[in-house]
C-alpha cells in the first residue's frame, strides 16, 4: 500500500449497511476495511496510513460512544464519523465534545458522507505530520547534554548569557559555547524559533 493512501474503517453491525458503505467508498477509490463490532476492529491489524473511522453509534457489546472513549485511552487517533438512525442532541453533543469529526443521522446523502470522510482523512494526515515532526524535534532535544538542556531552558525563559553564567556558575565563554551547541543541534535559526520548539516539546518549564 502507498504510504499516503488512506484507509476508511467501517464498524457497523448491519451487514447490508457495511456492504453499501463498502460499495460507495470503493467507487471513489478508498481502501475500505469492514468490521461488525468494536472488538473485531481492536483485534485486527491496522496499516500505518492516514484514515478515518465510520462508526455506528449503536453496536453489540459496546456502544459507539463507549468505543470512542476506549480508542482515546488506547491512543488511537483516527478521526471518527458517527452514523446513526437514532440520533439525538445530547448524543451528538457528547460525541462532538469527545472529538468526533462528524455525526450523521441516517438516511444521509452519499456526498455528505464522502465530504465528511475527505475532511476527516485530511485531519488525520495533518495529525500524522504533526506527530512525525514532533518525533524529530524530540530526537534533536534528546541529543542535547544535560547542561545544554539547562542552558536551553534558561535561554527560552528570556535569560541573557551573563544571567545564565551566574545562575549555573559557569564562565560567559562556556555559556556561549553551550548556547551555540543548543542552536546547532536543535537546528534553530533564532531564539524565537527555539522558543517555539520548546513550547512544542513542553520544555520551557520542565527541561
Amino acid at each position: 500500500m502507498s504510504a499516503d493512501r488512506a484507509v476508511v474503517f467501517v464498524v457497523d453491525d448491519d451487514a447490508s449497511m457495511r456492504r453499501s458503505l463498502e460499495s460507495l467508498l470503493r467507487s471513489v477509490g478508498n481502501d475500505v476495511r469492514l468490521f461488525a463490532s468494536a472488538q473485531e476492529f481492536m483485534q485486527a491489524p491496522r496499516p500505518d496510513a492516514p484514515g478515518c473511522l465510520v462508526l455506528d453509534i449503536r453496536l453489540p457489546g459496546m456502544s459507539g460512544l463507549t468505543f470512542q472513549q476506549e480508542l482515546a485511552k488506547a491512543g488511537v487517533g483516527l478521526p471518527i464519523i458517527f452514523i446513526t438512525g437514532h440520533g439525538d442532541v445530547p448524543m451528538t453533543v457528547r460525541a462532538m465534545k469527545a472529538g468526533a469529526a462528524e455525526f450523521l443521522t441516517k438516511p444521509f446523502d452519499d456526498q455528505v458522507l464522502l465530504d465528511a470522510i475527505d475532511a476527516a482523512i485530511e485531519r488525520d494526515r495533518a495529525r500524522r505530520r504533526d506527530a512525525a515532526s514532533l518525533a524529530v524535534l524530540n530526537a534533536r532535544y534528546n541529543e542535547l547534554t544535560e547542561r545544554e538542556k539547562q542552558v536551553m531552558k534558561l535561554v527560552v525563559a528570556g535569560s541573557v548569557n551573563k544571567q545564565i553564567a551566574a545562575q549555573l556558575g559557569l564562565s560567559l565563554v562556556t555559556i556561549k559555547v553551550h548556547r551555540g551547541q543548543v542552536m546547532r543541534k536543535m537546528l534553530a535559526k533564532s531564539v524565537a524559533e527555539l522558543v517555539r520548539m520548546a513550547d512544542r516539546l513542553g520544555a520551557r518549564g520542565g527541561a
